[in-house]
């Protein structure tokens, strides 16, 4: 994660949200919310509240997906996980985040961003331990064959179809 000094976090903040308010909002609003995750119980409790809009898919693009992120107070992005052929990107528009990698935390703020690239065995997953709402933009490519896995828990899912199950390809019983 890189970080800019203060004067120019400020300034490219202001300009991202003049940018983002005007062809931000014609795509926000063709767009619908989803609240919580995919996960199955138990693992869907702690993302429960963060809400995900689809932007990239409102505007009809295919090859990669943009998601724009509220995540409240006490939740997570995730759960920890890693993509074996998929890139992903956050950038922190307005808040921040714990970023938990391998190699520890870190603090991501407004105009911040990470990326993830494909195939590392690095899982990752945000966590919202401030007081207020934190708004970021991920981005990610869309590939068939990926395969995400979680770090931290016996679990996994194919794009293929989606299906959560354990890492030895067993069903989630609940």
């Amino acid at each position: 994660m890189r970080k800019a000094n203060s004067a120019h976090r400020s300034r490219n903040l202001e300009t991202c949200n003049a940018r983002g308010r005007h062809a931000g909002d014609r795509i926000q609003r063709t767009c619908r919310s989803a609240t919580g995750s995919g996960y199955p119980p138990p693992f869907d409790a702690l993302c429960a509240e963060r809400i995900r809009q689809r932007l990239g898919e409102a505007g009809g693009l295919t090859g990669f997906g943009v998601n724009l992120m509220h995540l409240p107070p006490g939740n997570w992005s995730s759960q920890r996980h890693w993509h074996s052929h998929e890139d992903e990107f956050v950038y922190v528009l307005d808040g921040e985040l714990v970023l938990i990698e391998d190699e520890g935390e870190t603090l991501p703020r407004a105009c911040d961003c990470a990326a993830f690239p494909k195939g590392t065995g690095n899982g990752h997953h945000m966590i919202n331990r401030s007081d207020r709402v934190t708004v970021y933009l991920e981005v990610g490519s869309r590939v068939y064959e990926d395969l995400t896995t979680c770090s931290d828990i016996d679990m996994m899912s194919a794009n293929a179809d989606g299906c959560f199950v354990r890492k030895d390809g067993s069903p989630i019983v609940l």
